[in-house]
């Protein structure tokens, strides 16, 4: 394996077997080193491949003059979140990661904190994200000996749902959880009750509007099943008749949002949703 190119001391670039660009990092890789040369195979630490050349490109501007601390540390939470996410990430979160790692860090020695506004809605939707942000600040603390306001571990959570997401960009998926927020709030506000947001129907119901609202966002389109279905959409919304009102509501929040019209069987789905995170035992 030959050196493409010397970002640093510690990261050089390399190609694979199939002419695909690699970022290599370890201590002292890149130092004394030139293009052309080989690999010191025995100091590599890491080994990122990103999902295209472009990609890389972003990354290695990125990560050229970032500490390489901040990038071990980056691989250490994504290596984490591995362990705790069963969801496939997009490999560009080691670029988005490292990005905002590396930012958070500059910003608390210049004094300059930012704020999430979503902390509550991330906390509660993404709560797996939101402990990998936790996580984070501990280990940030730990390997580097600064304490970061909780409102990064939020920020961090953030990162980790976009990737989950794949497609979308970080604006789409503040757009989405505010978009899960809206949908609660109506089928709070229409039964006049407060959900149990630690309850297994609950935490369904988020992922289910999770994903609803990133195919319409990121137009990956609607598959329906037909005519089989109709029956037992008839049958679902003649028994539970308020929750179809309620799933009803949320369909014309959508329209006016969105501009797309939820399918029937999106209108079922929905309101058996919303009878599991609603309905009562009776004492």
């Amino acid at each position: 394996m030959k050196i493409e190119k010397v970002l640093n001391n510690n990261i050089i670039s390399s190609l694979d077997d199939k002419g695909r660009e690699l970022v290599l990092m370890g201590k002292g890789l890149g130092f004394g080193r030139k293009a052309g040369e080989e690999v010191d195979e025995s100091k590599v630490e890491k080994i990122f491949r990103l999902d295209s050349n472009t990609e890389s490109k972003h990354f290695q501007e990125i990560i050229e003059n970032m500490p390489i601390e901040h990038l071990r540390l980056t691989t250490e939470i994504i290596k984490y979140a591995y362990d705790i996410i069963t969801t496939k990430l997009s490999r560009s979160i080691y670029v988005t990661l490292s990005d905002h790692i590396n930012f958070a860090i500059d910003r608390f020695h210049k004094n300059q904190n930012m704020s999430n506004q979503l902390k509550t809605e991330i906390k509660k939707f993404y709560p797996l994200e939101y402990q990998i942000g936790l996580k984070s600040l501990e280990m940030i603390k730990s390997e580097l000996g600064i304490e970061l306001p909780e409102d990064e571990a939020a920020s961090i959570a953030m990162h980790f749902v976009n990737a989950e997401l794949d497609n979308t960009n970080m604006n789409q998926t503040m757009m989405i959880t505010k978009m899960i927020q809206n949908c609660m709030n109506i089928v709070k506000y229409h039964f006049k009750i407060k959900l149990d947001e630690e309850s297994e129907y609950y935490s369904r119901f988020v992922t289910h509007l999770k994903y609803l609202t990133y195919r319409l966002f990121t137009g990956t389109g609607y598959e329906t099943h037909g005519e089989e279905d109709e029956e037992l959409f008839e049958m679902i919304t003649r028994k539970y008749a308020d929750e179809y009102k309620c799933a009803k509501r949320i369909a014309l929040f959508v329209d006016k949002e969105l501009n797309f019209i939820l399918p029937d069987e999106e209108l079922m789905y929905l309101t058996i949703h919303i009878r599991k995170i609603t309905y009562k035992k009776p004492t």
